[in-house]
């Protein structure tokens, strides 16, 4: 048992804020070991099938000085939604929208981010 349960925290919020922080591995406590992702950047997809190849995106990530700005969420049974915008060093440089499923135990098992330069769904506050 993950000690997020019976707290209010979503994971995919914990999930953020550690990815945000000064070790993001430690992201990878709150996966499943068959983690699923997708992540669509204006780059190109990353993609995975475990929590190992989260791992190696993870690894390959240049350090930044990067803040997910959460503005939106909701939870509905098991699924996880966040809207927000990234602050890459103060200066917004785009919006994503997020979801994950979330695994019986308290861990995301599935994850899907799309992040754009291009378009604001809603306005930043």
């Amino acid at each position: 048992m993950s000690g997020l349960e019976g707290a209010k925290t979503m994971v995919l919020r914990e999930y953020m804020a550690r990815m945000d922080g000064q070790d993001p591995e430690k992201a990878l406590e709150l996966l499943e070991p068959g983690f699923r992702f997708l992540i669509a950047l204006p780059s190109g997809e990353r993609t995975g099938n475990s929590k190992a190849d989260f791992a190696a995106y993870i690894a390959g990530r240049q350090a930044v000085d990067r803040v997910h700005e959460i503005v939106r969420s909701s939870v509905d049974q098991d699924l996880e939604t966040v809207y927000g915008f990234v602050v890459d060093g103060g200066t917004t440089t785009g919006a994503f929208l997020s979801a994950a499923v979330i695994s019986p135990s308290g861990l995301m098992a599935r994850y899907q981010s799309f992040f754009t330069p291009a378009f604001h769904l809603v306005d930043r506050p």
